[in-house]
């Protein structure tokens, strides 16, 4: 997979942004300690996994290197999206000695986060592998990063939900009082915007009934019973489609599927990542 494969809004600009903040705040006024070796010196160097992963970033990785030095050459041997055994080269690069380790950390951040996210992605993506659920991100990204790990999730094999506040409504309690009613809220939504989404989430079925009748397009069921569940399930059939929120096990994703619940969304695709242990190892 490829960023400019995906509808994600701005994702290149926003990696091309990201990846200058990041050399920014890193190099700074410049590396000193680079500066320890001579201006002509080159190199190779391998980047490495330690354990198995789903990998992502690799856009981010060469940006790094190209607006630290674009006459660095990058040989990869796995695409993002590819599953990669643990003590894989990843990929191999040649060029000066300081870009090279200028750039290491900057690009191993983004390489190991968003392989983090993307082999989380991977591992729900597994789970629903055998049901119709898709599985959808939520808003719970890190700051800065919410388009990269949009990206990753794709990778991962997962789907996205919103990309943020501003191309799909999604009503809450706090939005239905305040607007005086799901009724309001969203016949209030279609005017403001009427191509975009509408989910209401609601906390029971006589919610539920009023979300059908206003004409909303996912309806969210928080808290509620496998039995109401059921019967939102019946009441929503062929009306709009159901979405379940919240952590899901491989044993609570086999019951949703016999309910045949349409979304799963989960924050802790996103929030929940743990870095991929990656190292760089350099031939002078």
């Amino acid at each position: 997979m490829h960023p400019q494969d995906t509808d994600i809004p701005n994702l290149v600009a926003d990696m091309q942004h990201s990846v200058r903040a990041a050399l920014a705040e890193d190099v700074g006024s410049g590396d000193i300690t680079a500066q320890l070796i001579p201006a002509d010196q080159r190199a190779r160097a391998r980047v490495i996994t330690r354990e198995d992963c789903t990998l992502c970033g690799r856009a981010w990785a060469e940006e790094v290197f190209r607006q630290l030095d674009p006459e660095l050459r990058l040989e990869w041997h796995f695409e993002d999206g590819d599953k990669v055994p643990a003590e894989s080269v990843i990929f191999e690069l040649e060029g000066s000695a300081r870009s090279i380790l200028t750039g290491e950390r900057t690009a191993l951040n983004f390489l190991q986060t968003l392989s983090g996210t993307a082999t989380t992605a991977s591992q729900y993506a597994t789970r629903a592998a055998d049901t119709q659920i898709r599985i959808l991100d939520t808003r719970k990204t890190i700051p800065g990063l919410r388009s990269a790990q949009k990206y990753a999730v794709l990778c991962g094999g997962c789907h996205n939900h919103r990309i943020g506040l501003y191309d799909a409504f999604l009503i809450k309690e706090n939005h239905i009082a305040a607007a005086g009613g799901i009724d309001k809220a969203v016949a209030q939504a279609r005017a403001i915007k009427p191509e975009a989404l509408v989910e209401v989430e609601v906390e029971n079925l006589e919610e539920l009934k009023q979300a059908l009748a206003s004409g909303a397009d996912v309806i969210m069921l928080d808290e509620f019973t496998d039995a109401d569940t059921q019967a939102a399930l019946s009441l929503a059939r062929g009306k709009a489609k159901i979405e379940i929120s919240g952590s899901v096990d491989s044993e609570r994703l086999r019951q949703l599927a016999q309910l045949d619940v349409d979304y799963i969304s989960s924050g802790s695709l996103t929030k929940h990542l743990r870095a991929i242990d990656l190292s760089l190892r350099i031939d002078l």
